[in-house]
């Protein structure tokens, strides 16, 4: 029974391989073995009498897509500003909501706003070490009947916050120069609104 089917299968593979169009004949043997094969000269003689013949379906010819259609005409999009930015009017002033890089006036507020915080935080660390230094100082000059080694430390505490003084009055100046010229003029440079960059005054 396997031998058998494994026959059959085997034919209708055969069949389904054959060609589209080409003329196939099919014929049972003794056994009761459907067979088929596109040869006629492959069928045994005394099976010829009895021999089918089919004709397989030609193959559909192949179609190709249509060619898409031009889609409509879009209307045209309102001119933008300069790289893609939006620009809006406020009060009858154009009003720029993003700069060339994409960043809006979020970015320019808290940027100037982390400078100006720098700037508030070293001038009070600048005031406090300039205080403690010219009192040491002054502690020094009312020294002078003292031992030399408590001169020596005094000397060395009024050099240190001297040191401290200038490095703070340096993040001040630099501070101040960010929030008055070089942010100013990235913001030129990057096309940025310059009213982003008032500090807001706190209530």
């Amino acid at each position: 029974m396997r031998r058998k089917n494994l026959i059959v299968i085997a034919a209708l593979l055969l069949f389904a391989s054959a060609a589209f169009g080409q003329e196939v004949y099919r014929w049972v043997d003794e056994q009761g073995i459907i067979h088929f094969t596109d040869d006629l000269g492959q069928v045994p003689e005394k099976y010829q009498d009895q021999v089918q013949k089919k004709k397989l379906p030609k193959e559909p010819p192949l179609t190709r897509p249509a060619p898409p259609q031009p889609s409509s005409p879009q209307p045209p999009t309102p001119p933008a500003g300069p790289a893609g930015t939006e620009v809006e009017k406020r009060s009858g002033t154009p009003f720029r909501q993003k700069d060339i890089l994409g960043r809006g006036e979020e970015w320019w507020r808290a940027k100037v706003n982390e400078w100006n915080e720098k700037l508030n935080f070293a001038q009070r660390n600048y005031e406090k070490t300039y205080s403690e230094w010219k009192s040491k100082e002054q502690e020094l000059e009312t020294s002078k009947f003292k031992p030399d080694s408590f001169k020596r430390k005094l000397k060395a505490e009024a050099k240190a916050l001297e040191e401290k003084t200038k490095d703070w009055e340096k993040q001040v100046d630099e501070a101040k120069n960010m929030l008055e010229n070089v942010l100013p003029k990235q913001a030129q440079d990057y096309q940025a609104n310059p009213e982003w960059l008032k500090i807001e005054e706190k209530k």
